[in-house]
C-alpha cells in the first residue's frame, strides 16, 4: 500500500527554487496546496515590475499563489492554518520563518540549503564555497528551526567543483541536485527510512550576503585567490578593477605560473587569448571583460576597439 499524499505549502522565490517546485508538482507523493513567494519587484535596467520565477511556474501549473509583504501578520498566519499543510517546504524564500509559522505544519518545515552544513550557513553559500577554493560542495535537506540554517539534517548530496565552475554554473547544478534530494527526502520520510540528525558542532562557517564592494580585486593577492574570487562572484556581483580610470568587470580567468617578478596589477602580455596580469604570486589570464557602459565580451573582441599597452596597470 502506498503512503498517503502529503499536503504541502511551498515557499520560495528565485530561479534556484524553481526545479524543487517543479519536482514537487510532478511528484506523486505530495499535493502542492499553495505557493508563497515574495511580491513582484522592479527588475533590470528599466526597473519594470516583474514576478519572481517561482510565481511564474506556479501560475503556469495552476497552483494558488500568495505574495504577502509580511509573514508575521495574523492575517497571513490564519490563512496558512486554513491551508493546513502537513509540511512547509522552503527553498530560498528570502526571509527567516517565525516560530508561529513553523508551528503550523504537523510534520514541520523542510529546507533545501546549497551547502554541506554546517559549512556556509547563510545567504551566499555557493559563492563562498568558490571564493574559498572548495573542491567539494553540495546540498543539505534539513528541518527548519528558528536559527539560521541550524536545523537537523535529513539528507545530503555532494558534487565536485570543477576549475571551470562559476557561481552561475554551480547554482544551476545545485538547484537540480537539491530538487532530486528533496523528493528523495520526502519519500524517505513517508516510508520512515530517514531519521533527522543534529548538525555537527565542529566545522561551522557562515556565508553572509555579498555586497558589490566585495568584488574589488586586490592584485597583491596570490593568483589563485583572485582566480577563486572572480569565479565566485560570476555573474553577481562581479569582480572588478579599474583600467585607465574606467570600471572593468573581469571574467573567465585562468591560472598561469611564472617566476618573473612584476608589479601586481601590471599587464605583461595581451593577445586574443586574453591579457596576462601579474599578481602577488604567479599570473592570471583574463579572457572576458565588461568595461563600464559596455557589454561582456571576449578579450579578443575587446581588443578590436581598445589597444592594451604592455606595462600599464589595473588597479
Amino acid at each position: 500500500m502506498n503512503p498517503p499524499r502529503w499536503r504541502v505549502v511551498f515557499m520560495g522565490t528565485p530561479s534556484f527554487a524553481v526545479p524543487s517546485l517543479e519536482a514537487l508538482i510532478h511528484c506523486g507523493g505530495v499535493e502542492v496546496a499553495a505557493v508563497v513567494t515574495q511580491p513582484d519587484r522592479p527588475k533590470g535596467r528599466g526597473l519594470a515590475v516583474a514576478p519572481p520565477p517561482v510565481k511564474v511556474l506556479a501560475e503556469q501549473s495552476k497552483v494558488p499563489v500568495l505574495q504577502p509583504e509580511k509573514i508575521r501578520t495574523e492575517d497571513f498566519l490564519g490563512g496558512m492554518r486554513k491551508l493546513a499543510p502537513e509540511v512547509i517546504i522552503v527553498v530560498a524564500y528570502g526571509k527567516i520563518l517565525p516560530a508561529e509559522l513553523l508551528a503550523i505544519p504537523r510534520r514541520g518545515a523542510i529546507n533545501v540549503h546549497a551547502s554541506l552544513l554546517p559549512k556556509y550557513r547563510g545567504a551566499a553559500p555557493i559563492q563562498q564555497a568558490l571564493i574559498n577554493g572548495e573542491e567539494i560542495t553540495g546540498v543539505t535537506i534539513m528541518q527548519l528551526d528558528e536559527g539560521m540554517d541550524t536545523g537537523p539534517i535529513l539528507l545530503m548530496e555532494e558534487t565536485k567543483i570543477d576549475a571551470t565552475d562559476t557561481a552561475g554554473t554551480l547554482h544551476d547544478r545545485l538547484a537540480g541536485l537539491g530538487a532530486k534530494a528533496l523528493i528523495k527526502t520526502l519519500d524517505g520520510l513517508q516510508k520512515g527510512t530517514i531519521i533527522p540528525r543534529p548538525q555537527p558542532k565542529a566545522g561551522v562557517s557562515c556565508a553572509p550576503m555579498l555586497k558589490k564592494e566585495d568584488g574589488r580585486i586586490d592584485w597583491r593577492q596570490p593568483a589563485v585567490k583572485i582566480f577563486n574570487l572572480i569565479r565566485g562572484l560570476d555573474p553577481w556581483p562581479g569582480s572588478y578593477s579599474y583600467w585607465r580610470g574606467k570600471l572593468c568587470h573581469l571574467y573567465k580567468p585562468r591560472l598561469i605560473g611564472g617566476a618573473e617578478k612584476k608589479a601586481p596589477g601590471e599587464i605583461v602580455q595581451a593577445d586574443d587569448s586574453g591579457f596576462l596580469v601579474a599578481t602577488g604570486r604567479d599570473y592570471i589570464l583574463i579572457t572576458e571583460i565588461k568595461i563600464e557602459g559596455g557589454r561582456r565580451m571576449a578579450v579578443a573582441d575587446f581588443r578590436r576597439g581598445h589597444k592594451i599597452d604592455i606595462g600599464e596597470k589595473l588597479n
